[in-house]
């Protein structure tokens, strides 16, 4: 069996995710692809992560590649995750987890609407959605592109109001036409477009998939899609463990277990009694890259992408993961975490090193949070989407 070291999975960290200097990438097609995806829940999270791992950067860059030349999409994948990847990469996400979310989603919007009261039985409830989904996208078609807001006024049974978590402590209602557009991007028939606002707006305009991508996403077998996802995973984030992939794919064990007899992969020692996984013609040891430094967004792909994290974490997770398992802001010198970040009101980019990393590292991370304000100007990314972290408040309060 193969030792693999940390050093080596560090040395790998910043080769394969495009964060040492001298491996950045060209552009965000391919920060995207080696990626496999970049987590899109936070918008800003995909431009921070991608002027990380290329030079210069701009909002301009990223939004090209997403609205016009459209070599990038969204897509609700792994984990019903909001993920941004590329188009090669797109229908292996949809066949091998998205059918699977849209089959969930669907799911619990025929039992919103049960509880609604829609309709007085089953057979009633899937008729009336079938229905409000015809006409869904009929507007959507009609209209080539549209807000939710703008979908629901378009028929009364689109701005129907359902009731979410009845009973529950954070009950809330929601108009159809926002479940629908959700689950129709689950089963690959709409797009999130450009956002109403500006690169950070979470309010997305929705289109036709086909409208973007005449012909729509490739066809994949669903045993062939996990094999080649796993596989990429694997050549991005390997080695690394089963549990890794279970938790990262949000795949159950069963999945993971027919996925991997498929795959063949080969075993390696990572210490500690942990057992990690590679692809057999990826044995080779790395060469090391010259140290870097990065400043990572909330919910990056690289501190996302494994379960067990300690072999670059630390002891750092409590003050930098929220209380739902997302990590914020991070700083990394040569293949770990050493801190976070956050911005001041006027969004200045304040630093805070958890342990002692020397004078070169500090150096190294001040040129990097210089480099990240020039595309950030003034703009002031937001936690929407999560809880702040422990290290986050504390700077907040630090600055404010």
């Amino acid at each position: 069996m193969r030792c693999i070291d940390v050093a080596e999975r560090r040395a790998r960290i910043g080769v394969r995710h495009r964060l040492a200097v001298a491996a950045r990438a060209e552009d965000p097609v391919e920060v995207a692809r080696d990626m496999v995806a970049l987590h899109s829940t936070d918008p800003s999270s995909v431009y921070v992560a991608t002027w990380a791992r290329t030079n210069g950067g701009s909002v301009r860059e990223v939004e090209r590649a997403l609205y016009e030349d459209r070599s990038l999409i969204r897509l609700l994948g792994m984990r019903r995750t909001v993920f941004v990847t590329s188009l090669d990469v797109a229908p292996v996400m949809q066949a091998a987890c998205s059918h699977a979310v849209a089959a969930r989603e669907r799911r619990k919007l025929l039992g919103f609407l049960a509880a609604s009261g829609v309709a007085d039985d089953e057979a009633g409830v899937r008729a009336w959605l079938a229905e409000t989904e015809d006409i869904a996208v009929r507007a959507l078609a009609a209209r080539g592109e549209s807000t939710a807001t703008e979908l629901a006024a378009d028929d009364a049974r689109l701005s129907t109001e359902v009731v979410l978590s009845a009973g529950k402590s954070y009950q809330g209602t929601q108009k159809v036409a926002s479940r629908l557009l959700l689950l129709l991007a689950a089963e690959g028939r709409a797009v999130r477009g450009r956002p109403r606002g500006s690169w950070t707006s979470h309010q997305y305009r929705w289109a036709p998939l086909t409208d973007w991508f005449p012909g729509g996403l490739a066809h994949w077998d669903t045993h062939r899609a996990e094999e080649e996802l796993a596989r990429r995973w694997l050549r991005t984030f390997g080695p690394a463990t089963a549990d890794d992939l279970r938790w990262w794919a949000g795949w159950t064990k069963t999945q993971v277990t027919r996925v991997l007899t498929r795959l063949r992969p080969v075993e390696a020692d990572l210490g500690g009694g942990a057992t990690g996984l590679l692809l057999p013609d990826d044995l080779e040891e790395t060469a090391r890259p010259e140290p870097w430094a990065a400043l990572l967004p909330a919910l990056d792909s690289t501190p996302m992408g494994w379960h067990e994290r300690g072999w670059f974490l630390g002891d750092h997770g409590p003050r930098l993961f929220d209380g739902f398992g997302n990590i914020g802001p991070s700083l990394w010198w040569d293949g770990r975490i050493v801190g976070g970040w956050a911005q001041d009101r006027s969004g200045g980019i304040v630093c805070r090193f958890l342990e002692d990393v020397g004078a070169d590292a500090e150096a190294a991370v001040r040129r990097e949070a210089e480099r990240l304000a020039v595309p950030l100007g003034t703009v002031r990314l937001s936690a929407r989407t999560r809880g702040r972290t422990w290290l986050e408040d504390e700077l907040a309060g630090a600055v404010a």
